[in-house]
């Protein structure tokens, strides 16, 4: 007779994990920015997002970001990882690399999961309407509204769901892994980048963090069930990973 532990891991062996773990990440994800978008609407971080925005820059000159000019310019640079045009080129260089690929399902996903992604983005600004930092001079034009960062939303959205669909489509371990960290480490820094320039509220950049990953995560968590399916093509067989 088998060891319960035994036969639970063999019953579990039979899913994989993003159909295991991510559809919480997701409900989590988003029950963290219908809890923070509650906080903003009553007001309730004004005193945070003011402290951190002012920490970042000379308290002498309120124009003037902490650091040398290089950082500042590298901040720029990096905050156009989440512009609307690197993202939209990044998207297409990606769907025609699938096309080439013969993974036509797949293309079709990953835009969808996107341009769904930026519908979304769209509204939810439309929605709060909320103000921009008025604290210090913006480091660059802004257009729209500030909750949430819009940023910070598209590049998780954008880049988690890029590297997951691609992730899928390697065999290799390492690479997969590679992909996801790259995607990660990309959020992260244009997030950031965003508040270091004054454009947006730390708080703004939080709640794109989290709606953008409560997306991707279920964008994820939607293409292995497709690829179990059918639907959407599988992953290749597995090559040597040295």
């Amino acid at each position: 007779m088998p060891h319960p532990l035994s036969a639970l891991l063999t019953r579990l062996g039979r899913f994989e994990l993003p159909l295991l773990v991510l559809p919480g990440v997701a409900a989590l994800a988003l029950w963290g920015f219908v809890a923070l978008a509650d906080e903003i609407l009553e007001g309730e971080t004004g005193d945070v997002d003011r402290r951190l925005l002012l920490s970042l820059r000379n308290p002498l000159d309120l124009s003037d970001p902490l650091g040398p000019l290089w950082l500042e310019e590298m901040m720029r640079d990096v905050t156009a990882f989440g512009g609307t045009g690197p993202l939209a080129f990044i998207t297409a260089a990606c769907i025609l690399y699938l096309l080439l690929r013969r993974r036509r399902r797949s293309a079709l996903f990953l835009f969808a999961a996107i341009a769904g992604g930026q519908l979304m983005s769209t509204l939810l600004k439309a929605g709060f309407e909320r103000p921009r930092p008025d604290l210090v001079p913006h480091g660059m034009t802004v257009y729209t509204a500030s909750f949430p960062s819009g940023h910070a939303m598209m590049t998780a959205i954008v880049y988690l769901t890029l590297a997951a669909l691609l992730a899928r489509s390697e065999s290799r371990k390492r690479l997969k892994a590679f992909l996801l960290l790259l995607a990660v480490c990309v959020t992260l820094l244009v997030g950031v980048s965003r508040v270091y320039l004054g454009v947006h509220w730390p708080s703004d950049v939080l709640g794109g963090w989290m709606i953008g990953s409560a997306w991707a995560a279920g964008c994820w968590s939607l293409v292995a069930l497709l690829q179990r399916r059918g639907d959407v093509e599988g992953e290749p067989a597995a090559d040597s990973d040295t």
